[in-house]
């Protein structure tokens, strides 16, 4: 029988699950879900304001050279923020940065960045130094979305997990509880196209009820 990931009368935060060694499919399980990694095919938007990707591109080339980003919170500010308020500016959604949620003893704590539209919710955890393990705190943090959530609308919640320099997406289907990793990752700002076009493709969604 599996060892339990979790200690009787322990309260855990998001940031606790990038400190665990076990398997994100196992930590998933725990929480009552399924885990898979796949190739997935995401929504992406063609209607890229190429003045917006170019201005953030020499944006980060003119000031890169000249700043230590050697922290979790210096990434976020120099390489992730600026993308999520270009995309921002070009869509009718909300942006929380550090949202809280408390779902339960297992479940709490701040997501760095909550976007919210009509259409779809996307989690986007910034983590300085280790995708994978960062990949378990999103897990965690998309999973608490799911139940904080009262309404089953959208039945799709997205998900990525930045270092700033790499990018990787999820998706959790909520009806039946899988929780999915892309297989790929993008790289910033050689990829930039393509991160830009998700996020704004996903949020552009008119979901399925």
């Amino acid at each position: 029988m599996p060892k339990k990931i979790f200690k009787e009368g322990k309260k855990y935060t998001f940031s606790d699950y990038f400190e665990m060694k076990n398997p994100t499919e196992e930590i998933v399980a725990e929480l009552g879900y399924y885990f898979a990694t796949k190739n997935l095919v995401l929504p992406r938007s063609e209607n890229i304001d190429a003045e917006i990707i170019e201005n953030l591109r020499s944006l980060y080339y003119a000031i890169i050279p000249k700043i230590s980003v050697n922290s979790e919170a210096a990434k976020r500010e120099i390489m992730i923020a600026p993308i999520l308020q270009g995309v921002i500016r070009t869509i009718d959604a909300k942006l929380n940065i550090e949202y809280a949620i408390e779902v339960d003893e297992k479940l709490s704590g701040f997501i760095d960045y909550f976007f919210h539209s009509n259409q779809a919710f996307i989690v986007i955890e910034a983590k300085k130094g280790d995708l994978e393990k960062g990949f378990n705190q999103l897990a965690a943090e998309m999973i608490a979305v799911d139940k904080y959530e009262e309404n089953d609308f959208p039945s799709i919640i997205y998900g990525a997990i930045s270092i700033g320099e790499v990018w990787r997406f999820a998706l959790l289907e909520r009806e039946n509880k899988n929780l999915i990793k892309d297989i790929h990752t993008f790289r910033f700002p050689e990829d930039l196209v393509d991160i830009f076009s998700i996020l704004k493709g996903v949020l552009s969604l008119k979901a399925l009820r």
